[in-house]
């Protein structure tokens, strides 16, 4: 998870007012984003990826998610920590390229799945043990919000009321949508490891 520390939270703060200021010149600008894009790239990026899975897809979507950032800073109230709107922004881009490429191929959601779970097998970087490998599959069988809410919940173990914020749904609907996303990979594992 990217939630910054009190003492990263000071300088994201002054890149944010940097960024915002009109007077802030290039160079400066140029500078405070980098800072911005070094701390929460790594989680940004991790995010996506568990999503689309290709690695390719991934640093493409990484690189929209941060040209809408760079885009749309001024628009930034400081209503939320700056972390969550930026895995809003990831998040809405990563469901749109779903639902396009769906469409794109005429996929239902059991295609889709299958596409991702032979994009996972014939990934290196998901080649990890067995259990995960498991894990991986069972989570792709989830309809996407779902696996969404699943990975930010258990992978980068975020406080419901930061992901209610990102998705904007209710922490109740939430903790239903989280508990329902167990049950069916409980289901999942035991149909096809036991």
């Amino acid at each position: 998870m990217s939630e910054t520390i009190p003492y990263q939270a000071e300088q994201e703060q002054i890149w944010i007012e940097q960024l915002q200021n009109p007077n802030t010149n290039s160079k400066q600008r140029t500078i405070a984003f980098d800072g911005i894009m070094r701390l929460h790239r790594r989680a940004i990026y991790s995010h996506i990826r568990k999503m689309v899975i290709s690695a390719d897809d991934t640093d493409d979507l990484l690189q929209e998610t941060f040209v809408k950032v760079w885009k749309n800073i001024d628009k930034f109230k400081n209503e939320s920590k700056l972390y969550t709107w930026i895995y809003r922004i990831a998040t809405n881009e990563t469901l749109r390229f779903l639902e396009r490429k769906k469409k794109k191929y005429g996929l239902q959601m059991n295609e889709t799945s299958e596409e991702l779970m032979r994009n996972l097998e014939s990934d290196e970087q998901f080649s990890g043990e067995e259990v995960q490998q498991a894990l991986q599959k069972a989570l792709l069988t989830l309809p996407d919000k779902q696996r969404l809410v699943f990975n930010m919940k258990y992978f980068d173990e975020m406080k419901y009321e930061d992901i209610s914020q990102i998705v904007d749904t209710s922490v109740g609907a939430l903790k239903a949508s989280y508990h329902l996303a167990t049950k069916k990979i409980e289901a999942y594992l035991k149909e096809h490891y036991q």
